[in-house]
């Protein structure tokens, strides 16, 4: 029984011993396996040390201001005397062209040729005289101010007469008028016609002035009745009011009696219906209550209704006397039209009155033959300076057409003049003909090779004149950009390379291919070409930070940026690693280093890159 017993307790201890050592084993395993599942980080430790925010760029040297060497005219290149590089003086040959008649020349003389023609032409019509063209080839034309005063003259002369004529027409109309008055069966009655056509015209006005003043006093009295209509309708209102508090009393006063004659009748006597009626009149919810309450709502009503009309009448009262005082004023302005009108239609009444009487009387017809005779003057004067006056105006067109004619072959003369001299200098040109530089530099750029032909106004070539310089420039972001200023002096990559090489922030501009990004500008002095690539760094001088960190540890999302440090946790089967977010600042930064702030006190092991994605809160592993 001993025996079996200790052979059991030996086999479950086995048991046991291998059933931990199992667990062991796959509790190693798995720890081991999930190690190896998460993301690899690398750390780097975040430290103090300097920073140096500098911007780094690179661009092409370019001239501040070229100076194009351009040619007017079509020409085949014989030779080029220039490269790119070369330096010159004003006035050293660039190019030799080939003797050749240009397209321009041909194209000129075709010109000057059609010039002549149209000169010819011009000579030959009707309104040009021999005195003319002669007076024109020889230089002899009329001065401005000759032909001014000419003018002027004819002017003068064309509106005195002008005068002499509106004078005659008036006097002329002045007698016919007369001779009509005179040729009546009665004496001159055009003052008693006036005094009738006066006092009607007054008449007309001041039948204008009573409908006025009518309007007026029917507007005044609208505005008194539109003030008293508020007084009236609450007046109504309360009336009516009265009105329902009447049938109101009249009802339940009807309803009450009929109540205590009901009531005061024996119950044995009352018949079904009575009583049926008794119980709708009685109670609170009968008949005579409902109409006692009617009753009392009514009477409430037309308190108020009679306490408005007294609010109303007080409220109006000051617009009521201003409104009457306005219909009194508009009565009486009525009032004075009305007589005014009165007083005219006496007046011509009696104009009339004194017309008819000029009107019997006998006409003296003595005046008539005075008229006439003067008229008659008037008349032959009239024509006589009517024609003096067409004859002076033809006399002037034909000295404008002279001077226009003048002018026209004197213009046409002088561009024939300037067409000649075009020719006889593409001429000279045609051959022998150089291209010289015009300016003293550096040749930038040649943009003929020989047997090329040229292009009018197309450039040559390109000078860069010493003393203005070049220019570089490339784009940065716009925070870069706040850390640059106009003055500082960058930093030349290479510069030994160069001799006595400066390049200086000189202004921004805005970059086109990104209109978010600034083009910062330099200024460059040295021994250098246009074209020759640079790259220059320049911003803000070294200073020292208390946390500094790798610029791949730096990541940013919709909250900011930040970044992920590595803290540990035991177990029991060693350390576990974790990511925890930490948000910063960026103070600032250079090619490799950036400096921070936040929740850091420095020395954190800051995750840098990682085998996978990393997220805070997840378990990571570090390199073996």
């Amino acid at each position: 029984m001993n025996e079996n017993t200790t052979k059991r307790r030996d086999w479950i201890k086995n048991a046991m011993i291998v059933f931990l050592t199992v667990m062991l084993i796959l509790t190693f395993f798995s720890n081991t396996i999930m190690n190896y599942s998460l993301p690899e980080v690398a750390v780097q430790n975040a430290t103090s040390a300097s920073i140096t925010a500098k911007v780094r760029g690179t661009g092409t040297i370019e001239a501040s201001d070229p100076y194009n060497v351009e040619i007017k005219e079509s020409r085949v290149i014989a030779s080029v005397a220039v490269k790119q590089g070369d330096t010159v003086e004003k006035g050293d040959v660039l190019f030799m062209l080939e003797d050749a008649e240009s397209a321009e020349l041909l194209e000129a003389q075709t010109q000057l040729n059609t010039l002549r023609l149209e000169y010819e032409k011009a000579i030959l019509s009707a309104d040009s005289s021999s005195g003319l063209v002669d007076r024109v080839e020889s230089g002899e034309i009329t001065s401005s101010e000759s032909k001014l005063a000419e003018i002027d003259s004819y002017n003068k002369k064309i509106e005195r007469l002008g005068n002499a004529i509106e004078s005659y027409n008036n006097r002329i109309a002045e007698i016919d008028a007369e001779l009509s008055k005179l040729g009546d069966a009665t004496v001159d009655t055009s003052g008693e016609q006036w005094a009738v056509n006066d006092a009607q015209a007054n008449l007309d006005k001041a039948t204008a002035g009573v409908g006025t003043a009518e309007e007026k006093l029917k507007a005044a009295q609208s505005v008194l009745e539109s003030v008293n209509s508020g007084v009236t309708s609450a007046q109504e209102y309360a009336a009516s009011c009265q009105t329902t508090v009447d049938e109101a009393q009249k009802k339940y006063d009807t309803l009450y009696f009929r109540f205590i004659e009901l009531s005061q009748k024996p119950e044995a006597d009352r018949t079904d219906t009575e009583k049926t009626e008794l119980n709708q009149l009685d109670g609170e919810a009968g008949s005579v209550a409902a109409a006692k309450k009617a009753l009392e709502e009514a009477t409430e009503a037309l308190a108020a209704a009679q306490q408005a009309v007294l609010d109303a009448e007080a409220t109006v009262e000051a617009d009521r006397t201003k409104a009457q005082n306005e219909v009194n004023t508009a009565q009486t302005e009525y009032n004075n039209a009305v007589s005014h009108k009165q007083n005219c239609e006496n007046a011509l009444a009696e104009a009339q009155r004194n017309l008819s009487n000029k009107q019997a009387t006998t006409p003296d017809n003595s005046r008539r033959d005075e008229l006439n005779s003067e008229r008659a003057d008037l008349s032959a004067n009239l024509a006589k300076t009517t024609t003096s006056k067409t004859e002076a105006e033809a006399d002037l067109q034909e000295l404008l057409a002279g001077f226009g004619k003048e002018v026209d072959l004197l213009d046409m003369l002088n561009k024939i003049k300037e067409q000649e001299e075009k020719v006889e200098k593409l001429k000279a040109n045609a051959t022998g003909a150089t291209i010289v530089a015009p300016v003293s530099g550096t040749i930038a750029n040649v943009g003929y090779v020989a047997g090329e032909t040229t292009t009018p106004d197309q450039p040559l070539a390109q000078i860069v004149m010493t003393e203005k310089g070049f220019t570089l420039s490339f784009s940065v972001t716009a925070d870069q950009a706040k850390k640059i200023s106009v003055g500082d002096v960058a930093e030349v990559q290479n510069s030994w390379y160069y001799s006595d090489l400066k390049a200086t922030v000189s202004g921004f501009k805005a970059d086109p291919s990104n209109p978010q990004n600034r083009m910062v500008v330099f200024d460059i002095q040295g021994d250098v070409q246009a074209g020759q690539s640079l790259s220059l760094s320049v911003g803000q001088k070294s200073a020292n930070y208390d946390v500094v960190v790798p610029n791949s540890a730096i990541r940013e999302d919709n909250n900011g940026k930040f970044i992920l440090i590595v803290e540990s946790k035991s177990s029991p089967l060693g350390n576990r690693y974790f990511a925890t977010r930490v948000d910063v600042e960026v103070l600032a930064s250079d090619d490799t280093m950036s400096a921070v702030s936040g929740g850091l006190y420095g020395y954190e092991s800051v995750i840098t890159t990682s085998t996978k994605p990393v997220e805070a809160g997840k378990q990571v592993r570090l390199p073996d």
